[in-house]
Formats: structure tokens, C-alpha cells, sequence
């Protein structure tokens, strides 16, 4: 296993959780369909996040979405945006997968909710997200299947959450080096209590002379094996608390993941697709509490909620980096004969060993 960005010695702020995971958010689960045949051109797949697990029972989570840039799609945010939460899984894949995903999602929540589906007149509208992954897959041949979407979404579990090409992330470029899937978190104290809040990106944005780590222009000092002259890409966040907050916070909390990838060194590219979703595992409401006609429940000041601001931000910029520092050579399909290198983690941790000290923020 390649070290992550921590291991490297790269000093980021702020205290992870014991996975420095999106799953530190007790009850949120990831789990991976990874497709990879060099003989055909493919290299692909799918992430998938339980927002509450395998639990038998539909209950819906509060989020917020925000799109920086919208050269991308994430199913669902209409819904998101008018009510303020959404049932069921997360998945993340490529462009020409997400109506196989979607699909995907929504047997498994008939058949993981047979009361909520079968027996009323439920509906799904699961959240797909995706990124573009056709220079290093044929994404012409619509490999990825409601199959393998669904054994994405059974193999999700809790604990260790593996990057880099696995999953969606498998044929993802950040910053023209090898990207795909990264993940952080960060523990927080507010108000006598200890909340936790977790990002997973799915990496696929930037170009090289703008990356930049922890104030260092690292993409500057790495020029070598350039692949492209504009930002094409895309990035996809995810991220999870367990503070109770309210949809326009969630709303809030969303919108920082523009600051966290922002830290990296992209601008937002005209044609990339920068959206971002967040969403809190606090309140739950069973279907009993749900049908109530007056709801209690428990929300965050927002006047108090800065620090958990700055640690969505930290974890996105760290889980980017995690990203990068997972990859590993990959030639290209599209156009064939060049190599997608993965970033040289003995010089980037060579270059946090220099004395010079790092710029204020």
C-alpha cells in the first residue's frame, strides 16, 4: 500500500478521525466496483456511499448541495435543493455511467426498503454523480452495468477506505498526474461536544503549473509529462458529518468544498463539473417521526459552526492530495502512447524536508 499525504510528512492542520476517512462519521459506509482490462481500453468503475449503512429502515439524511462549476451532473440536487435531504446511496462513476448507476440505485432500494417501496408509493431519486474519464478508459463502450454498480453498493463497509484508482477514481487525472478517489477527516470540538466531518473526492480536475500543497507550487517544481494545455476535468465532492445541521448549513458546508479543492491550486475551469454534496447522519427521523405533524429536532448555531468551516476545507485539500499520492503510472487510450504518471511521492516528500518555511494563511 503506497503512504498516504500524512505518511509523507506533509504537516496539514487539524485532527483526523482514526481512519482519516469519510467513514470516521459513524454509520457511513464505502464500497468499490474497480474495472480494469488494459486489453480493451478499460479502466473504470464505481464508488458507492451509504450515508447510514446497511440499516434495514429508510430513513433519509439532511443535505445541501453547491455547484462551482456545472460542466457535470449529480442526479437528485433538484430534490435536494427544494427539501433539504435525500434517501439512499451516493454513487460516483464515469459521464457515460451514471443512467446504469442510477438504475442500479434504484433496485437496491426496493430492495433494501421492501416496506418503504413495495408496500406505499415511495419513489427513488438517488444522487449519481460522475467525472470524465476518457482519456485513460474507451468510455465509448459503456462497460460500467447496474451489476457492477450493485456490487459497488454490497461491498460497502465501514473503516480503511482505499484510494487512488479504485472505484470511480480508477481513470480519474487531478493536476495531470494520476488521480481518482481521496478521502480525510477532521475531528471538531463545539460547544462541549466532539463532532466529526469527512470528505471523499472523486479527482479528476486541474492543471499542472496550477497545483500547488500546502502553499508550495509543487506543480511548478513537476512539470515533467504534461498532458494537456486546459483544464478539462471535473471533481466531485462528498462530504459527511455527524453535527446537527440544517439544510441551509448543510448548504453551507457544501459550498467550502469550493474553498478546499480552491487550497490545490484550480480556479474552477470553465469546462469542469465542481459539484459538491454534504450531508449529516444526525436526527434521524423513522417513518413514525417523519408522518408527525410537528418535528423537533436538534440544529447547530450558526453562529458557532466556523470551525466545522475549516475543517471541510482542510479535509477536502487533504483528501485531494491523498488522491494524488495513491496514483501510479497509467498509459492513456485516448490518444494512445502517452503515460499519465503518478506524482513522485519520494520528491514531494523530499520538498516538505526543505527548511524554507511554509507561507501564513
Amino acid at each position: 500500500m503506497k503512504p498516504r499525504a500524512r505518511d509523507l510528512g506533509l504537516p496539514f492542520p487539524g485532527t483526523p478521525g482514526p481512519f482519516n476517512a469519510i467513514t470516521d462519521v459513524a454509520g457511513v459506509e464505502v464500497g468499490f466496483c474497480t474495472l480494469t482490462d488494459p486489453a480493451r481500453g478499460l479502466r473504470t468503475g464505481v464508488t458507492a456511499i451509504l450515508p447510514r449503512g446497511h440499516a434495514p429502515e429508510a430513513v433519509p439524511v439532511r443535505a445541501g448541495h453547491y455547484a462551482l462549476n456545472g460542466n457535470g451532473e449529480m442526479t437528485g440536487t433538484h430534490w435536494i435543493d427544494d427539501a433539504g435531504h435525500f434517501l439512499g446511496p451516493v454513487l460516483i462513476t464515469n459521464t457515460h455511467a451514471v443512467g446504469a448507476c442510477h438504475t442500479a440505485a434504484v433496485r437496491w432500494m426496493i430492495a433494501q426498503y421492501p416496506a418503504h417501496f413495495r408496500d406505499g408509493h415511495a419513489w427513488a431519486m438517488p444522487v449519481v454523480a460522475e467525472t470524465y474519464d476518457g482519456v485513460l478508459n474507451d468510455i465509448t463502450t459503456l462497460a460500467v452495468t447496474p451489476d457492477h454498480a450493485l456490487s459497488a453498493l454490497a461491498s460497502a463497509g465501514p473503516g480503511a477506505v482505499a484510494e487512488g484508482s479504485t472505484g470511480g477514481g480508477n481513470g480519474m487525472i487531478a493536476y495531470e498526474f494520476k488521480g481518482g478517489t481521496g478521502t480525510a477527516s477532521r475531528r471538531v470540538p463545539i460547544g462541549g461536544q466532539t463532532y466529526t466531518i469527512a470528505a471523499l473526492v472523486q479527482a479528476n480536475h486541474g492543471i499542472r503549473p496550477w497545483l500547488t500543497i500546502l502553499g508550495r507550487p509543487v506543480g511548478q517544481r513537476m512539470p515533467e509529462g504534461r498532458l494537456r494545455e486546459r483544464e478539462t476535468g471535473s471533481i466531485i465532492v462528498v462530504i459527511a458529518t455527524d453535527a446537527p445541521l440544517s439544510q441551509l448549513s448543510l448548504r453551507a458546508v457544501a459550498k467550502r468544498a469550493a474553498i478546499g479543492i480552491g487550497r490545490g491550486g484550480t480556479p474552477g475551469g470553465n469546462n469542469s463539473g465542481d459539484i459538491f454534496l454534504a450531508f449529516t447522519t444526525a436526527n434521524p427521523q423513522g417513518a413514525a417521526e417523519r408522518a408527525a405533524p410537528l418535528w423537533t429536532v436538534t440544529e447547530l448555531n450558526p453562529d458557532c459552526i466556523d470551525p466545522l468551516y475549516l475543517a471541510a476545507v482542510e479535509a477536502v485539500e487533504e483528501a485531494v492530495v491523498n488522491a494524488l499520492v495513491a496514483g501510479e503510472d497509467v498509459p492513456t487510450v485516448k490518444p494512445a502512447g502517452h503515460l499519465c504518471k503518478g506524482i513522485d511521492t519520494e520528491a514531494l516528500r523530499a520538498m516538505f524536508r526543505e527548511t524554507a518555511p511554509l507561507p501564513a494563511r
